[in-house]
């Protein structure tokens, strides 16, 4: 089986092709290795699969409406779609909002043109954010919640994919299931998130910002959960069932909120020294806690998350040892 992977030089997508990999799956990774953070990252993700048999790479524009339906037309024996890709980022929406909506509506978008068009396919996956609960105060964050309320332009271009993902579904009919991100982290990650952020600052002697002044919770997700989830729902595919299109959201957490100061002491305990600490007030476009409510991931995916940030933290800390020879 083949699988196209977008996004395949980033943190998710690139851990995700492995594990197809590892199953016996070819796999076609497509990524624009732009420069919102150190290219040298993705370029060594890449370099890392482009060592595996199976693995073909194409660097291309999502937003080019040419590119991938070019891409797809070429490889007709795409079965199935894993769409990981996207401008990522709260805070840097607020600088260049024009890269989410390229990225994360009209990106997605051609995608599901694209793909609408492959003879084979059996089930799209894409990738979307608990950002989309926005204001919400009702905690956990379930899929049935209302998510009218976004408090920055990431979380509306999220919403606004997961919407063009309903309606593809509904006019062609094809497979389509979302899922809802929760503060993924682990080795391999990205470098604008708090845990590479905070153990880079720990080890350089500089100060971490810990916003709203540590008054914050999070429901931080490590990297293998995650994958397993996304696994797990490829072979998955929603079936219409009357007039409902065959197109599901889910979220796919630890079901955990953490304390953001507790975060930080095991963040420090497992670089071995204390981090100092600027206490700052509250981001825009940031809310004080998430936490997802994973019953239907369960119920239809078997999804469990099985790692705690006591166990997932000091793994990234080792790889970021590693990978900058701390």
């Amino acid at each position: 089986m083949t699988v196209l992977v977008t996004g395949a030089a980033g943190f998710i997508g690139s851990h995700l092709a492995h594990a197809l990999l590892d199953r016996g799956r070819r796999v076609v990774g497509v990524d624009n290795l732009n420069d919102y953070y150190d290219p040298l990252l993705k370029q060594a993700r890449l370099a890392r699969l482009e060592a595996r048999e199976g693995f073909g790479f194409h660097k291309l524009e999502l937003a080019d409406r040419t590119a991938l339906p070019a891409l797809c037309t070429a490889r007709p024996e795409i079965e199935q779609v894993a769409h990981m890709a996207a401008q990522a980022g709260v805070r840097y929406s607020l600088i260049n909002p024009f890269a989410y909506v390229d990225a994360n509506v009209t990106g997605q978008l051609v995608v599901m043109e694209a793909s609408r068009r492959l003879p084979r396919l059996r089930h799209l996956v894409y990738a979307s954010s608990s950002s989309v609960y926005g204001a919400n105060a009702k905690l956990p964050f379930a899929v049935e919640d209302r998510v009218d309320t976004p408090v920055s332009l990431y979380a509306a271009t999220k919403r606004s994919g997961e919407l063009v993902a309903e309606c593809y579904a509904r006019l062609h009919r094809l497979p389509t299931t979302g899922l809802r991100f929760f503060t993924v982290y682990g080795p391999w990650g990205r470098p604008d998130m708090s845990p590479y952020l905070f153990t880079k600052a720990i080890f350089e002697g500089k100060p971490i910002q810990v916003f709203n002044k540590g008054k914050m919770r999070r429901d931080f997700t490590y990297i293998d959960d995650i994958v397993a989830g996304v696994l797990a729902a490829l072979e998955t595919p929603p079936e219409a069932e009357g007039d409902a299109p065959p197109h599901r959201l889910y979220n796919l957490g630890n079901h955990r909120s953490e304390d953001l100061m507790h975060f930080i002491a095991v963040l420090e305990r497992a670089c071995g020294r204390e981090a100092v600490k600027e206490f700052t007030g509250m981001q825009p476009g940031d809310v004080e806690e998430t936490c997802a409510d994973i019953e239907t991931a369960r119920r239809d995916l078997g999804f469990e998350p099985k790692t705690t940030i006591e166990d997932g933290l000091p793994r990234f800390v080792d790889w970021f040892r590693e990978y900058h020879g701390v």
